[in-house]
């Protein structure tokens, strides 16, 4: 198991050597040490994966070095390997080691490479270490470290404002979560006596039922210890509140999407809470906030999805509903559905982002998809690895015979919800059906869009604009348009794995992900695993086994009559339903929400600080005031400075006399 420390380790050696090298070393070195790196590190990583799914790896701690010990605080830095951190180690190092090689091509133009994957591979370490970590603080250092490396990622193009306001946003909206989970390790640290998670998972259960003071009233210990750790969770994995972030994280380039806002970062909130499961079960008021947040996030995600016109901001917002997913998956108890879904999403989600990013390469980075169309037959290959995205997110499969990567996980949150047998599983069953039909609905919606009907690029003067041409590539141009041409094999070898795990991750793995006997067993000493829950799911009715299924048809067949037949229809739509239209599109106005409460008057106090206390009174007062003084007491002494022989015999002489009027006083006296 000393592999351990190659995986983590590799990443950040490459990311040393990347970042300090930088164009010393030149791009291809760059590239070649961290692609290198993160490929090592992924092959490393199955054989443990696998060694857990076959039972032949048991749970193990490796210690690094002794990190703190001041007073009762003392612990090492040691990586700890069982089968969730197994699970982890595949979905960060598989999804990061294909988006360096894709970045290979999708940046090759970019003056700046060796940052760019030096920044890539210091993310992946930063995850690494949060997934691997033994205690909290380990847990805490790795997830300020994708908070740091996802700030310099989104705004890797600093000389675009909007990438600079965008990851300004980022960094901010996390702090704002990341102060409540500082306060749920300070809080746990109290409790337990221990930072270590071994030690605070054993001990939860015989904390049931205690209280501790909380601002001021008496409340149940695990219930704010969970919910402040949750609030960490909703920052990081963008739930709703705290998933402003997300979206405006699409100005960085789309590999980074792929890397951190799809397949690894934002799942780092549901990894803590599946972590940590052992606390959040001692406490149902805690469980039945994540369950309502989640559930809520998943519509609202969708509902802003089914009208946005950028492709990235599209899959953005699919990623917060898939996340809503696997929240509500935790809260009514099944964190491992919640980390199937993560495991499966890892693929199809990247593979979405990365097919993205392919038809943004081929459309001269145009992101509209208005100005799409008809691209199924100028860029084939990309359009057959979304197929098989669109075709796992949507859950595509038959009951009894299988299906896509997203018809086993997706169906599995939404049959165990129902089978919890709560009112609040039972309102997240019905949530989660209907984002289902939503999801269906925005992601057909983004490939007749894109692949099918009129070229709408042809005409696009929009396009045309962008594209720098020759006078001879102008004159050989008969259509007067932009051609669309395939992504470079770097770009596609990437998204034929990922499709591969898309079509395949879910047939393959679900026995020891969701099946009672044999998820019990893969799952030991993990996380908390309920057999019977997990049972449930084969009990539950047919027409709640059919209800994904029908959801995803509907959305399907709703997307089919939008925009094949009558293509005015959506047009016409949002005419009639203007209102709530706008509230969709302008993502139910959270931001300028925001701005009004927040935002406005931080700068308002701000200002009032700056003018009237900085300058107004600590300078005027203080530094200013002072030069002021010693200004005038100046002018007044450098008069007594004339430069005159008989100006210094005269003050010498009044020196004289008042010295010797002194001695004579007192003397006298």
């Amino acid at each position: 198991m000393n592999s351990i420390l190659l995986i983590v380790f590799l990443p950040m050696l490459a990311a040393i050597v990347a970042g300090f090298g930088n164009r010393v070393i030149g791009n291809v070195p760059a590239k070649v040490i961290t692609t290198g790196a993160l490929f090592t590190a992924c092959g490393l990583s199955w054989p443990i994966f696998i060694g857990f799914l076959s039972g032949a790896s048991s749970a193990e701690v490796v210690p690094v070095m002794t990190w703190i010990v001041s007073g009762d605080l003392t612990f090492d830095w040691a990586l700890r390997v069982d089968a969730l951190t197994a699970v982890m180690l595949v979905v960060v190092t598989t999804v990061s080691a294909l988006v360096h090689l894709y970045s290979w091509g999708y940046m090759d133009e970019d003056p700046d490479q060796p940052r760019f994957f030096a920044y890539l591979s210091l993310f992946t370490f930063a995850m690494l270490m949060l997934v691997t970590a033994n205690n909290l603080v380990q847990m805490f250092f790795g997830w300020e470290g994708v908070g740091l490396a996802s700030y310099l990622l989104i705004g890797f193009w600093f000389k675009k404002p909007s990438a600079n306001a965008a990851a300004i946003k980022a960094f901010v909206v996390n702090r704002v979560g990341d102060l409540g989970f500082m306060l749920g390790i300070f809080g746990t640290f109290l409790v337990f006596g221990t930072v270590s998670i071994p030690e605070i998972l054993e001990a939860a259960p015989a904390m049931a039922g205690s209280t501790i003071t909380f601002a001021g009233m008496r409340l149940d210990t695990m219930t704010i210890l969970c919910l402040l750790l949750f609030v960490g969770a909703m920052g990081k994995s963008a739930q709703l509140g705290l998933h402003t972030w997300l979206p405006d994280a699409m100005e960085g380039p789309t590999p980074v999407s792929a890397l951190i806002h799809a397949a690894t970062m934002v799942t780092a909130g549901v990894f803590m809470v599946c972590r940590l499961s052992p606390m959040f079960e001692t406490s149902p008021v805690a469980l039945t906030v994540v369950t309502i947040v989640g559930a809520s996030t998943a519509l609202f995600a969708a509902t802003v999805g089914l009208v946005q016109h950028d492709i990235k901001r599209v899959i953005a917002y699919s990623t917060c509903s898939q996340l809503g997913y696997m929240f509500f998956a935790a809260g009514v108890g099944a964190y491992s559905a919640a980390m199937f879904h993560l495991f499966t999403h890892a693929f199809f989600k990247a593979l979405l982002f990365l097919g993205a990013g392919s038809v943004i390469h081929a459309m001269h980075h145009e992101q509209d998809m208005r100005y799409y169309g008809g691209l199924r037959k100028e860029i084939p290959l990309t359009f057959w690895a979304m197929m098989a995205g669109t075709l796992a997110i949507t859950g595509v499969g038959i009951v009894g015979l299988g299906g896509f990567a997203g018809f086993y996980s997706k169906d599995a949150i939404i049959e165990v919800a129902f089978a919890s047998g709560t009112e609040v599983g039972h309102f997240a069953f019905f949530i989660g059906v209907l984002a289902a039909l939503l999801t269906s609905f925005y992601s057909w919606r983004l490939m007749f869009l894109t692949f099918w009907g009129t070229p709408r690029w042809i005409q696009s003067e929009h396009i045309q604009h962008s594209v720098h041409k020759t006078p001879e590539e102008a004159g050989a141009d008969q259509t007067g348009g932009y051609h669309p041409h395939e992504s470079p094999l770097s770009m596609l070898i990437p998204l034929g794995i990922l499709a591969t795990g898309a079509v395949f991750a879910g047939f393959l793995f679900h026995n020891q992900f969701v099946e009672a006997a044999e998820g019990a067993a893969f799952w030991a000493g993990s996380l908390a695993f309920d057999e019977h829950l997990m049972h449930e799911i084969h009990n539950v009715p047919l027409w709640v086994k059919l209800s994904s299924t029908v959801a995803m048809l509907t959305g399907l067949g709703t997307a089919i009559f939008m925009y094949f037949y009558g293509k005015d229809r959506p047009a016409r739509l949002a005419e009639t339903f203007s209102p709530l239209y706008k509230f969709f599109f302008n993502k139910w106005y959270f931001d300028e929400l925001y701005n009004l409460i927040f935002i406005r008057p931080a700068f308002w106090l701000g200002r009032l600080f700056w003018k009237g206390g900085d300058e107004g009174t600590i300078d005027r007062f203080g530094p200013n005031g002072i030069a002021a003084v010693i200004a005038s007491g100046s002018g007044v002494m450098k008069r007594f400075q004339s430069g005159y022989l008989y100006t210094y015999a005269l003050v010498m002489l009044l020196g004289l006399a008042a010295a010797a009027t002194w001695i004579i006083v007192q003397g006298a006296s």
